[in-house]
Formats: structure tokens, C-alpha cells, sequence
């Protein structure tokens, strides 16, 4: 299959879905009325509620949701081979994602921009608020200190990117300055920023910075301490200081890569060397259901209601705004999933070096993937990626070497946003716990964003040298996705208690709820036959946890049906 054919065919299904089923959920089901006021000004305090322009907000949105999900999904799930992993991103993200991370942001903006944790309270039950929320801290808890060993990893497989990715803040900062206080176009200055960021780029390129072993630390080590240090300040500055402009500048970055990736699909138009399918290749995890918890960003992902309901909903300035921002959100990061798997299932095949030997299409692919232990590690996944998109790139008459800098640093820096909107959501939830459990002194801003760096960094060096949070990683696909289909279960109730229609959202949620148990049971029965007994205990609590929020929402469903 030619893989032109592949992302043309996906841009028009995702231009039909937003234009159709997006306009259907927003006039029909979420009912949006641009005369509403939005929590960013009735609520607005200059540091959290700050209504934004919508283009601004899209880029903290996007590159919020986005991170490095929809590339490291997709880099393992096309061991399957490539025909499930798009199927999967293209129903998933369109009838699951967008539609999830759209309700999330509606009933946030409906009820003072607060977390969709913290509205399972008042729409389902007080004891289902605070089942949501341990399940959430616990999430947000390992995503703080995975994306901490994400970036420190990046640096080290490309040291070139480490310039371009810090001094994108002073950059980020400026372009903030001039935009809110010297009240200059965003679009205008946000270019320039971008292009100032780009020749930042170059100065990496010759000047790589590899941190050495620091009193017995490790350079990841070291780069966790150093980027959770940025994460606290960058998620207790308002939102106009640094988090806004970082990730309009990434927005501008993101749309630069995607266009230049697409042109490279066009000009090198390389056919999948990939396998459509393969029910079981050898020594990997059976499919189903695994596909569904592997692919999350990309497809759906229970992170995205945290940011739909926590960071973005507080910046929103009109109802109008939400299609195109949380929808429209979810079906542009759907795409970049559908690039990667062309880029790790047919740009890979253009070329892969390995021990001093260059091999080309399906061989190349087969030296790749040659078995699930070697493919399913951060830096194999994150490699694939790059070297097909540096293939196709290349084929643009661009040198190779500056492309996969230009790779590295994209990697790094949406990971970078996803850490700090991670932070500053986490400090949302452990204000929200305070206040439920009326200990307020750990509820400020201060306070809480501290426990919310510190457990991370507990996690963090609780062994490997900063890498601790892996321990936990088994777990993290499953309660993600778990997320996802609790977040529907509230979207569910409220919907039913508005006495709306509830297809378009319980659909999705049954299926959700169904696969994460699915995939709970396996990886439950896999830590009990390893003796894996930290893992175990903490998957078989989370599941409890999860039964106990399904039935309490049952009992209001079938309590609202009966009236």
C-alpha cells in the first residue's frame, strides 16, 4: 500500500468527522451556547483563569494532549502490523477521543472550570469524587516522573536538542511579554519566536551538551532533578508568563514538522514495509486487548480529560471555541498518529543503519522489529519514529544530520509540555483533595504544587538513578485508559441527568471500561505469576476502585431512568 494513499484518506476522514459529528455533538448532544460566560471570566485571577485567544489556547491544548503519546503508541502497536493500529486510531479518535475530550472541556466550562474529578462529587456521588481523584493523583503521579525520565532520555540519545529545548523558555517568555504586556499579534511575534527557536536549533547542532556523572548521580538522574525543578516553577507562574507561549511556540513547531512530513510522504511516497497484519508474531502480547491500551494518544486517552477539564477549560474564552479546540484537538493529534505509523511502517524502509550495515524495506523494517523486547523500550520506539521521519524529510533535499536534531528537539519539547501542564493539573487535584479532606494548608499553590514534584521525585529516584517511575510503568497504560472510561461515565451521567441523549458517549464508555478490565486482568495475572507483588497489589486496588465507580454510577443511571 502506498502510504500517500494512507494519509490522504485519513485527512479527508478527519475534515468529514469534524465538519459532521463534531458540529452534530455541538449542536445536538453538548448543546453549545456562545452566550454562556466561561469560568475564564467569572473566575478569571490572572495566574490559572485567564480567557485566551483561541488560536493561543489550541497550542497549549494540542501540545498538552499530545506529548509523546501519539509516537510511542503507534512506534510498538504496528508489530501487529499497520492495518489494525490506523483502524483503531481512526474510529478511536473520532468516535471515542474527540468525543471524550469535548464533553470533558463542555462540563468544566458549565461548572466553573473544575476538574472533571471534582465533578464526579456533585454529578455521580461524594464517594465516587474521591475514588476519582486518588485514581487521577496516582496517573498524574507516574506521568510527572515518567515524562522527567522521557526528556532526560531524549537529551541523551540527542544531545543536540539540549540547547534548543532551554532556551526555548527565555524565548517563550519574551514572545509572552510582548504579546500581554506590550499587546503585540500573537501571530506575528509567535512566528518570530518560532524562527528564533529554530536558530537555536542550529547552535545545538554544534554545540551537543552531555552532562558527565555528577557525584555519583547519573546524567538522567541529574536531568530529572533539573527538569522537575522547572516543572515547579513552570506550573506556579500564571499561565501568560511561560506555559501559553511555550506551547504556542510548539504549536508553530508542530505544525512546521507535520507539513514537512506530509511533503515527504508526497515526495518520497514510500509503500508500507510493514505487515497489514500479524495476529501473532513471536514472543509478542496477543492483540486484543492490548491494541487499545498501547495506541492512547492518538486514538483516546484518559490524560486528555485532565487537560480538557483542568488547564484548558480555565483559559476558554466562548462555548464557540470548544469544538474546534478539544475536537478538533483530538482529530489533529489522530493524524500525527496516522504519520508515525507511516513513518515507522513505510519511511523506515527507506533506510536503517544498524551495526555499520544499511538495510532497505521489508528488511529493514523486520532488523526494527525484530522481536517485542527490542521494539518496546523508549529509545527503540522513539528511534523509529525519527529514522523514518528523517528518510522522508531527506527526501526534501534537507541534510539528513539537522533533520533528526529538528526530530529530537520536536520529542523533547512536547514532552516538556506535557511535564509542566502535568504539574500544575496534579496541583489542582491535591488543592481538590485538601479541600475535600478540610486540610487547607496543604492546599495552596505553594504546598500543593510542592507534594505534587516531590512524590514525583520520590518516585523518580526510588531506584534506577531517576528512573523509578519505570517500576510502575506496566500499570500506566491500563489506568490511562481507565481514566478515559470513567471520564465518560461522569460525561454519561451528566448527560442523562440533563435528560440529553446518552448513545453517543455510553457507547464509548462500556467499551473503555470493558478493555481496561480486560487489560487489568492480564497484567494482574502476569505480576502474580512473576512475583511482582508491588505491581499487583496496586493494579488489583486501582480495580477495585474502578468496579466500585461503575456500580455507584449504575445506581444513578438506573435511579434516573426509573423517574
Amino acid at each position: 500500500m502506498n502510504s500517500l494513499v494512507i494519509a490522504l484518506v485519513a485527512a479527508a476522514l478527519y475534515l468529514i468527522a469534524y465538519n459532521t459529528y463534531g458540529r452534530f455533538l455541538a449542536k445536538k448532544i453538548f448543546r453549545i451556547d456562545p452566550s454562556n460566560k466561561c469560568p475564564s471570566e467569572t473566575h478569571h485571577d490572572g495566574i490559572d483563569f485567564v480567557a485566551t485567544d483561541k488560536l493561543v489556547l489550541f497550542g497549549h491544548h494540542f501540545t498538552s494532549i499530545a506529548g509523546t503519546g501519539p509516537i510511542v503508541g503507534p512506534a510498538i502497536a504496528i508489530i501487529w502490523g499497520w492495518v489494525p493500529a490506523l483502524v483503531w486510531i481512526l474510529v478511536g479518535s473520532i468516535f471515542m477521543g474527540a468525543v471524550h475530550d469535548f464533553g470533558s472541556m463542555i462540563i468544566s466550562l458549565r461548572n466553573e472550570g473544575r476538574s472533571i474529578g471534582d465533578l464526579a462529587g456533585n454529578i455521580i456521588g461524594p464517594r465516587v469524587k474521591f475514588l476519582f481523584m486518588l485514581i487521577i493523583f496516582f496517573a498524574l503521579w507516574i506521568v510527572i516522573a515518567i515524562f522527567g525520565v522521557v526528556i532526560a532520555s531524549v537529551f541523551s540519545i540527542f544531545p543536540e536538542s539540549v540547547i534548543p529545548v532551554w532556551l526555548q523558555l527565555p524565548i517563550a517568555i519574551w514572545l509572552g511579554f510582548m504579546v500581554y504586556k506590550k499587546n503585540k499579534s500573537h501571530i506575528v511575534f509567535g512566528i518570530i519566536a518560532t524562527v528564533l527557536m529554530y536558530a537555536t536549533i542550529l547552535i545545538g547542532a554544534v554545540v551537543p551538551i552531555e552532562l558527565p556523572v555528577l557525584g555519583g548521580l547519573s546524567p538522567v538522574g541529574s536531568w530529572v532533578i533539573l527538569l522537575l525543578i522547572y516543572a515547579y516553577v513552570a506550573s506556579t507562574l500564571p499561565v501568560t508568563v511561560l506555559l501559553q507561549p511555550r506551547d504556542y511556540i510548539n504549536a508553530f513547531q508542530l505544525c512546521i514538522a507535520m507539513v514537512l512530513l506530509l511533503l515527504g510522504i508526497v515526495v518520497t511516497h514510500p509503500p508500507m514495509v510493514a505487515p497489514a497484519a500479524d495476529w501473532s508474531p513471536q514472543c509478542v502480547p496477543a492483540i486484543f486487548p492490548l491494541l487499545f491500551i498501547t495506541v492512547a494518544c492518538g486514538a483516546i486517552s484518559g490524560f486528555h480529560c485532565l487537560v480538557s477539564s483542568g488547564t484548558s477549560s480555565k483559559q476558554c474564552d466562548s462555548e464557540a471555541s470548544a469544538q474546534g479546540i478539544s475536537f478538533g484537538g483530538m482529530l489533529l493529534e489522530g493524524m500525527l498518529a496516522v504519520i508515525v505509523l507511516i513513518a515507522c511502517g513505510a519511511g523506515i524502509g527507506l533506510g536503517l543503519e544498524k551495526a555499520g550495515i544499511t538495510y532497505t524495506g521489508t528488511d529493514a523494517f523486520a532488523q526494527q522489529y525484530s522481536s517485542w523486547q527490542s521494539a518496546e523500550g523508549l529509545g527503540a520506539k522513539i528511534a523509529a519514529f525519527v529514522t523514518g521521519a528523517a528518510n522522508m524529510i531527506a527526501g526534501l533535499g534537507l541534510p539528513r544530520g539537522v533533520v533528526i536534531t529538528l526530530m529530537g528537539v520536536f520529542v523533547a519539547s512536547f514532552a516538556a509540555t506535557t511535564l509542566d501542564t502535568a504539574t500544575r493539573i496534579q496541583r489542582y487535584i491535591v488543592s481538590e483533595i485538601a479541600l475535600s479532606c478540610k486540610i487547607p494548608a496543604i492546599g495552596g499553590k505553594h504546598p500543593a504544587t510542592f507534594i505534587a514534584v516531590f512524590t514525583a521525585l520520590l518516585l523518580a529516584f526510588s531506584s534506577g538513578g531517576g528512573k523509578g517511575a519505570l517500576a510502575l510503568w506496566p500499570l500506566f497504560g491500563a489506568v490511562n485508559q481507565l481514566l478515559a472510561g470513567l471520564a465518560l461515565l461522569v460525561i454519561t451521567v451528566w448527560l442523562a441527568k440533563k435528560k440529553i441523549p446518552t448513545f453517543y458517549t455510553a457507547i464509548p464508555m462500556v467499551f473503555m471500561i470493558a478493555m481496561t478490565g480486560w487489560a487489568m486482568k492480564i497484567n494482574l495475572a502476569s505480576f502474580h505469576a512473576k512475583g511482582e507483588w508491588l505491581l499487583f497489589s496496586i493494579g488489583a486496588v486501582i480495580t477495585l476502585l474502578q468496579i466500585w465507580m461503575v456500580v455507584e454510577g449504575a445506581i444513578v443511571l438506573v435511579r434516573r431512568k426509573r423517574k
